[in-house]
């Protein structure tokens, strides 16, 4: 590759605009196998994507289950311990010495009674959570079964595309480095700029009934000898694309 870059200043005008309509013909078949997938590499990866965050979403609800679940089983344990009071103090008024000492322990089975309802209203919320998200949980479960469906039918019919076109896209590809390899990296640079730019994909078009092949606009009969000299590289001036004469787009060099 060095070797031809090396010999650039020898590559005549003429052989710039052969070597790069050459490149747009391999780059354009590329282009076609490409819109042959269409949109389903998107389409695999938008479903990746989703897929990803909804795994993320239902790791997180499943730990948010299980701490309410723990949070439950805390509740109940203090209802337990609660209980345990209560019978402690209605053992020891049965010994009590006086009405003070009576009342108090009243007051403190009442506490432990109070906070009792409070537990078991805790409760109650709690497992409310936990159904509300057990259905989310479970609705998110369906839709990502869904999803994985889909992306395994999409990666299918992506994968049956590529396996048939595979072997020709990997030709395009060699030849479109080999013709890379011996256009100057400022003009290879710009026809990429171009391409990119192109709805169509196209950088380099010829001159078609007195009009850019491109843009449709019309080119003066001066500007047409120009191109047709070919002595030097001569772009659209409304779409900037690069311009070759019909002779070139004849031979063809695919």
């Amino acid at each position: 590759m060095e070797k031809a870059k090396s010999h650039e200043s020898e590559i005549s005008v003429e052989e710039r605009l052969r070597a790069l309509y050459s490149l747009q013909l391999v780059d354009s078949e590329i282009d076609k196998i490409k819109t042959l997938r269409g949109e389903l590499p998107l389409e695999v990866q938008d479903l990746e994507d989703e897929i990803a965050g909804l795994e993320t979403r239902l790791g997180n609800l499943k730990e948010e289950v299980e701490t309410l679940e723990k949070s439950v089983v805390k509740k109940n344990n203090e209802i337990t311990d609660a209980e345990v009071l209560i019978k402690k103090y209605e053992e020891q008024q049965k010994n009590v010495r006086n009405n003070r000492e009576f009342d108090s322990l009243s007051k403190e089975i009442e506490y432990q009674n109070l906070e009792i309802e409070l537990f078991n209203k805790k409760i109650k919320e709690f497992n409310f959570l936990i159904e509300e998200k057990k259905l989310v949980i479970a609705e998110s479960e369906a839709t990502l079964a869904d999803r994985k469906t889909d992306l395994d039918n999409k990666k299918s019919e992506l994968d049956e595309i590529i396996s048939d076109t595979q072997k020709e896209e990997e030709g395009l590809y060699k030849k479109s480095e080999k013709v890379e390899a011996i256009i100057e990296e400022r003009l290879l640079t710009a026809y990429k700029r171009i391409r990119s730019n192109a709805r169509n994909g196209l950088a380099v078009v010829p001159v078609q009934r007195d009009a850019c092949g491109g843009c449709f606009n019309q080119i003066p009969p001066q500007r047409q000898l120009d191109i047709r000299s070919r002595k030097k590289i001569i772009v659209c001036e409304y779409c900037g694309r690069i311009l070759v004469d019909d002779e070139i787009i004849k031979e063809g060099h695919l």
